[in-house]
């Protein structure tokens, strides 16, 4: 039954975006900028070093002018967000604060900003330090690989004080970003006034999910009397609720597939009802996942200036994620095995040659499969970075050292796996009902007589050392610095799993129940469909603690194929040297890159089935070296007053995710398909252009227009393949295996032929497109608005879309501040864009367009102290993924609109 409160939705979001509009100032007070003039180009050299150190400027107008005046300023072309954007209306994470960025979109898979793209490129292809350093990810879900994208729901807001998105290349600049660098800028604490403070307290409430958490905030900052010795401590305890709701298809397989085996589907392809090619989805599931999500996380930096030309700077970083979450799916799969193949009685044709419904008999093997997954997950990362800067007569030699380390080594997944053996209906769009509904909803007929589940164990841990030195020598002319430095660092990530089975037999009834799902509300499915039998958290507990696991004998062949290492080695040198005059200012450099990259994985001969421990020689390991030259060129011309022209180029290199870079292979037994690394690939090579004229026509205004092409060579395509592996059902589930054999190439001996994607360096690509960006406040309205849109658009050589961009995005913001109100709305749309399959080995996916609207109403009460309210996803956007086309669905999602209420205090 639909929540009574869901019918009132609309009504709130209407009324929340209504009070956006209201005429409305910031959270806090409004303060104006020094100046309303355009910055002065003329600080070529200086603006290298773009930290801001006025972060007192509250109000909507002067964050945005100074967001502006760091762009403006800075020899490459890029954008900017102030200390002030990034912690407010209303940003959970900083890539929900970059969503309003030209050329800069997000991934929302689970209802929240993630990992970002920059120009239309792939976000594992993009760069992002902190305070000039890397900072290690370890995963947190079960069974997803590491990604070199960074994962922006690490870092909360309140820790930064500004961040900018190089989008042009710079040679003193690391090297790894095809599409652009983020630089994450931490407050210092002798920028700041002595005894600052400023702290909030929210309340997060998931509409969905029906619950909502607290959360809290703070920033303090001291120093001495002459500005020499401080220390500043951001900290947040941070709480939201996840609540994921959808309808799933994990893969297609022809007519062709079913009717060798099925007379039923083979008559109606004799008669003319089908095509041996229509494709039918494997199986339709009913996707919930519920987490709770939690970080404390704290930075400190001390810093010291003894003197008036020496800064030192420590600081630290600890940060503690869980990501607990319950995953629950019920889908009827009919390409299991031979008995739910021979099961089918009949297919519906639908559009477009995909099948769109059927019926399947009860079967013995077979049937409708309920999946409960509890994991249980705990990132803890932490950092700590030394950097030092000494000034002399025209001179300056900097230096830093540091070390980063993430680790998860308990990602522990309880599998409980019963299976209902009845008939069943289904429809691509609706799901499945049960032709006898009332024995489908009695959990005594969900059993698991012939294996019950598992207890998976995932460790991921990944590690940075780094140490730099800077120097720079400043001259008199037009060539005004130079700068030439080397950089050391060494990444390491090792990952593995082990798969304990054991798990007590029996049937629903044994383990219990808490009644049945209320889920899919906003989808028009089956009653079975929707609210079906459900286990609960403490049920599954019970029933597996209570097992007699076999810890001693962990299934060989999960662990074999999913435990391996790498460590990535770059040894890097540049020099650069910059330029300016009255008018143009610039930089030119290169830099030199050594590459050494060593992996070990398992290896299993192919005539061998895995056991553990693993013979002598199964554990391989390979090494390669690589060298790249990276020259770059920044330019800057200020026309006038008002106009700033610029131009790029660069030489950039980027690597693949770890995992692809390994000699590896992960394994999905039940659908035969998986995914594997390459050590032989290549890094990404591409040169990029970029042009870029902006007008500053009025006080914290601008109109700019900018462009982008990248050739990009080495491309790294990434193409399925059958290869014969070892299927470990064999070992942990006989029963099922029986039936498994004789399709999808399976036999006796226990190999079956698995579709495997793996990487290859195979051409080049192309991506070019332009940004469009408008901000302007209307004089004393109190109205203002910052909107941009973005084209990009690209190709393969082999002629295939490029990963995760869409063509065409845009962002509005419209706001007002007057007085102690304040509002603010956010329009976010990209089109659809190409993603990977969700089921490890799937075809990719394209994701559909997707608009997100986002409203922040406040209040200030003084100076230092006020509220707001603010609404996310309010339009509660449906994320729909395809296979091909839009009739071949792989997924749609809804996690609903989501509202804080908060209370901000600062001193």
């Amino acid at each position: 039954m639909r929540k009574p409160y869901r019918d009132y939705r609309a009504v709130l979001t209407v009324g929340v975006s209504a009070l956006a509009l209201y005429p409305a100032l910031s959270r806090a007070e409004q303060t104006t900028p020094a100046s309303d003039k355009a910055a002065p180009a003329d600080a070529a050299s200086d603006s290298n070093d773009s930290t801001i150190a006025e972060i007192v400027v509250t109000g909507i107008r002067a964050s945005l002018a100074k967001s502006l005046e760091t762009k403006r300023n800075n020899d490459t072309i890029s954008e900017a967000l102030t200390a002030d954007d990034i912690g407010k209306f209303p940003n959970t994470n900083v890539a929900e604060a970059m969503a309003l960025m030209p050329g800069v979109t997000i991934d929302r898979r689970f209802g929240q900003g993630e990992r970002v793209s920059i120009d239309g490129t792939d976000p594992s292809l993009n760069l992002t330090l902190l305070d000039g350093h890397p900072v290690a990810q370890a995963i947190w879900l079960y069974g997803e690989t590491p990604n070199r994208g960074f994962d922006h729901t690490l870092l909360a807001p309140e820790m930064l004080g500004n961040l900018e998105v190089i989008k042009s290349s710079e040679a003193r600049l690391p090297e790894g970003s095809l599409g652009g660098t983020v630089l994450l800028h931490s407050r210092k604490p002798l920028d700041l006034d002595a005894n600052t403070f400023s702290g909030s307290v929210s309340y997060d409430y998931s509409d969905q999910a029906d619950t909502g958490h607290p959360s809290a905030s703070m920033l303090y900052s001291w120093k001495n009397a002459g500005s020499t010795f401080g220390f500043d401590v951001a900290a947040q305890h941070y709480e939201e609720e996840v609540n994921r709701q959808g309808i799933e298809v994990f893969g297609y397989h022809p007519v062709s597939y079913y009717a060798a085996s099925n007379a039923n589907v083979q008559g109606q392809v004799d008669n003319g009802e089908l095509n041996a090619d229509d494709m039918v989805p494997d199986e339709i599931n009913t996707a919930y996942f519920q987490q709770k999500r939690k970080r404390d996380s704290v930075l400190a930096n001390l810093q010291f200036a003894p003197i008036d030309n020496l800064d030192v700077n420590l600081s630290g970083l600890y940060i503690k994620e869980n990501f607990d979450n319950y995953n629950q799916s019920m889908y009827n799969f009919m390409s299991w095995n031979s008995q739910s193949i021979g099961a089918v009685t009949h297919f519906d044709r639908g559009p477009s040659g995909v099948i769109t419904g059927g019926h399947s008999d009860a079967t013995t093997d077979a049937g409708v499969v309920y999946d409960n997954q509890l994991r249980q997950s705990e990132v803890k990362t932490k950092g700590v970075d030394l950097a030092s800067t000494y000034q002399g007569e025209g001179w300056s030699l900097g230096g830093k050292l540091g070390a980063s380390k993430s680790d998860n080594p308990h990602i522990s997944q309880y599998l409980l796996e019963p299976v209902y053996h009845g008939g069943f209906s289904w429809d691509i769009n609706k799901g499945f009902e049960f032709d006898k509904s009332a024995e489908a909803h009695d959990p005594a007929n969900w059993d698991g007589t012939g294996w019950m589940g598992n207890n998976g164990v995932f460790s991921s841990h990944a590690k940075d050392k780094y140490a730099q030195l800077d120097f720079s020598k400043k001259f008199d002319g037009f060539f005004r610095e130079l700068l030439v430095g080397a950089r050391y660092n060494q990444h390491d990530e090792d990952y593995g799993l082990y798969v304990y089975g054991g798990v007590n037999k029996g049937t629903l009834a044994d383990v219990g129940t808490i009644g049945e799902t209320n889920t899919l509300n906003e989808f028009d499915v089956f009653e079975d469909f929707a609210h079906h039998v459900q286990v609960g958290k403490h049920n599954i507990e019970d029933w597996i603690g209570a097992s007699d696991l076999d810890y001693d004998n962990p299934d060989p062949g999960s662990t074999l194929n999913n435990t391996w290492d790498l460590t990535q080695k770059n040894a890097a040198g540049y020099a650069q040297l910059n330029f300016a005059n009255e008018s143009v200012r610039g930089n030119i450099g290169v830099r030199q890159v050594h590459t050494k990259t060593e992996s070990a994985a398992y290896v299993i001969p192919n005539n061998a089935a895995p056991v553990l421990p693993a013979p002598e020689g199964w554990w391989q390991s390979q090494s390669n070296t690589k060298n790249n030259f990276l020259p770059s060129f920044n330019i800057a011309w200020d026309v006038t007053n008002q106009i700033v022209l610029r131009g790029a180029a660069a030489k950039v290199i980027a690597w693949a995710p770890y995992n692809l870079m390994v000699n590896q292979t992960f394994l999905n037994d039940t659908v035969l398909t998986g995914s594997g690394g390459n050590p032989d690939i290549d890094p990404y090579k591409s040169y990029n252009y970029n042009v870029s004229a902006e007008w500053y026509f009025a006080p914290q205004s601008v109109l700019a227009v900018s462009g982008f092409y990248k050739d990009v060579q080495n491309y790294i395509f990434i193409t399925p393949a059958t290869e014969r592996h070892y299927n470990s059902i064999k070992d942990t589930d006989p029963d099922s295996w029986r039936a498994m054999e004789g399709s999808g190439g399976c036999t006796a001996d226990g190999y079956c032929d698995y579709s495997i994607s793996r990487p290859h360096n195979e051409g080049g690509a192309k991506i070019y497109g332009y940004t469009v960006s408008y901000q302007q406040p209307f004089g004393g309205t109190g109205l203002g608005l910052a909107a941009n849109y973005t084209f990009a658009k690209g190709k393969t050589d082999a002629g295939t879309k490029m990963p995760y961009q869409s063509r065409n995005s845009l962002s509005v913001s419209p706001y007002y501040e007057k007085g102690p109100l304040s509002a603010r709305i956010n329009y976010n749309y990209r089109s659809d864009y190409l993603g990977a399959g969700y089921v490890a080995g799937a075809q990719p996916a394209t994701t559909d367009s997707y608009t997100d609207v986002s409203a922040s109403v406040g209040w200030a009460f003084t100076e230092n102290v006020s509220i707001s309210v603010d609404g996310m996803n309010l339009l509660n956007e449906k994320y729909f993924q395809y296979q091909g086309s839009k009739d071949m669905p792989v997924a749609r999602y809804t996690t609903g609109p989501r509202y804080m209420a908060g209370l901000h205090v600062k001193f």
